[in-house]
């Protein structure tokens, strides 16, 4: 159970991704008082949070109703979370980890950033939603372990909260080549994290 929870709170706190949404949010924030920052970090997060929740918990019976099997999805997932940490190696921006430009054209003319793009994508993206799924759906509807599950997500998301909320400082610290560093440990832990997700999927669709 313990390796389960650890495995599932760093793949949780690797696809939020703290150390990089930071200086996106200083982007979008720019010119903004703390109180404006303040509160677009809370509900942000907040979102968020229910967003990620909703899937964990209504995601299998979602993908059920599709005829699309735990195997299918376990393997679409981890081909998704490998693309996504192709991105992060290559310290790339597309619209799996981070906005487009367009996304951000729009989100400039807004005053409210908090659902989006922060919520959406930038902290519930593909890769947080498909990596809820799969955690969950590995505890086998154990209510200790979803429970466990859910407690990583808590925190990870309360670390984000503080990653925005100091955001200014934590970009002083590492710097643009500091959070590039950081990301591609994070990308290269996430696509080996990955290709276990397809390894499992594969092994429990009968094809190993």
């Amino acid at each position: 159970m313990t390796d389960t929870l650890i495995h599932a709170f760093i793949t949780l706190f690797v696809i939020a991704d703290p150390f990089g949404i930071a200086p996106i949010f200083l982007s979008l924030t720019a010119g903004s008082d703390e109180t404006y920052k303040k509160r677009m970090a809370v509900r942000g997060v907040a979102i968020a949070t229910i967003v990620i929740l909703v899937f964990a918990f209504v995601g299998e019976y979602l993908f059920r109703a599709l005829s699309v099997s735990i195997e299918a999805f376990s393997i679409a997932g981890g081909a998704l979370l490998f693309l996504l940490a192709i991105d992060m190696v290559l310290a790339r921006r597309t619209g799996l980890r981070s906005t487009t430009v367009s996304e951000d054209r729009e989100a400039g003319s807004k005053e409210d950033i908090s659902v989006f793009p922060l919520a959406i994508p930038l902290i519930a993206g593909p890769g947080a939603l498909t990596s809820i799924l799969l955690l969950m759906e590995r505890t086998n509807h154990d209510i200790l372990l979803q429970a466990g599950i859910i407690a990583d997500l808590l925190v990870v998301m309360a670390l984000n909260y503080v990653a925005l909320s100091y955001a200014r400082y934590l970009n002083r610290l590492l710097g643009v080549t500091g959070v590039n560093v950081v990301g591609r440990v994070f990308g290269i832990i996430l696509a080996a994290l990955a290709v276990q997700f397809i390894l499992n999927g594969i092994e429990r669709s009968g094809l190993l």
